[in-house]
């Protein structure tokens, strides 16, 4: 009985500022590019913009489409237009022309977003769940999620805990799951929270809910199954009828590189928004700011004994709390 091929057709190592870069064959018609380690480190997903960003300023005859994901991206090809072995010398090209990590600007905007938080949509997800799929989550005592998330990383309080959400932005590392749903990450780290998702997922999520998982925030696109903690709801991030004028050219209000910043509302003024939005009133706040990976870098450099030292508060609290 003969082996079989790996999927790997290259593997490099680090050099120069860049991270290493597995190339694996995914079908007939694609390449799945994966950049550095498993693990959450967001220079990975900077670089895997920036070679997304030189994909589309390079445009190779053949190559169909790029999606970017949080370490990887999935490359497609036409294999009747390029072949595999072109492909793989395009990219190692663009790789190789990059500028090392801490030189990098990655073209980005700035999106001010209002949330409200414990808002009655949410809580009516959580009593949902409560009554039709597990009355003893230990995530959902109190008929909330907040409070588990304020136990599980060791905030005193919740305005604590909304303290952290609102105290930096937060970088959106991709698009994906449901249309329009932003995987998002904090940029400053000493503002990160995490938290085990749901076990089970609930069936019911509102429109414009915000949710953590992991150290992951999402803003719900549509009415949806979900397993992330839920926070407090925004505005919707996604419209097919584009019934605001930011939906008309594209229904997808993020995209990957994207900075998220929260300001706070009542619910009350959230629904309000939301009106306006559907009656194309509102206008989002969207500013043009290219992002400087380097800037980011010597941030994380001042504050990583502060976050270290908030790490392992909440690793301590984590430990002391049920895992649903």
């Amino acid at each position: 009985m003969s082996g079989t091929a790996s999927p790997i057709l290259e593997r490099t190592d680090p050099t120069g500022g860049h991270p290493a870069v597995t190339l694996r064959q995914a079908g007939d018609r694609s390449l799945l590019v994966e950049y550095g380690d498993m693990e959450l480190d967001l220079t990975l997903n900077f670089f895997v913009l920036a070679v997304d960003a030189a994909l589309a300023d390079q445009r190779l005859e053949g190559l169909i489409e790029s999606a970017p994901g949080f370490r990887s991206m999935l490359v497609r090809y036409d294999p009747t237009r390029v072949s595999t072995s072109e492909l793989i010398a395009h990219l190692t090209k663009l790789h190789d022309s990059l500028p090392a990590e801490q030189e990098i600007e990655i073209p980005s905007r700035v999106i001010e977003l209002p949330i409200a938080f414990d808002d009655s949509q949410s809580r009516a997800a959580v009593e949902r769940y409560i009554r039709s799929i597990r009355k003893d989550a230990p995530n959902c005592e109190g008929a909330n999620n907040i409070d588990y998330i304020v136990r599980y990383n060791g905030f005193t309080e919740r305005e604590e805990f909304y303290d952290a959400v609102l105290a930096t932005a937060h970088w959106t590392g991709f698009i994906g799951f449901f249309p329009g749903l932003p995987f998002m990450f904090p940029i400053d780290p000493r503002h990160t929270v995490v938290v085990p998702k749901y076990n089970p997922t609930r069936t019911w999520t509102a429109e414009g809910a915000v949710g953590l998982g992991g150290p992951c925030y999402a803003i719900y696109p549509v009415e949806s199954a979900g397993g992330y903690q839920l926070l407090g709801r925004s505005l919707p991030v996604y419209d097919l009828r584009g019934r605001n004028r930011v939906f008309k050219d594209n229904p997808l209000l993020l995209r990957p590189g994207d900075r998220v910043r929260f300001h706070r509302v009542s619910e009350e003024e959230l629904m309000s928004m939301f009106d306006d939005v559907r009656g194309d009133r509102y206008r989002y706040r969207i500013e043009e700011q290219p992002f400087d990976v380097g800037d980011y870098l010597a941030l994380r450099d001042r504050v990583h004994e502060e976050a270290e030292e908030r790490r392992r508060h909440r690793e301590e609290a984590s430990a002391r709390t049920d895992v649903p």
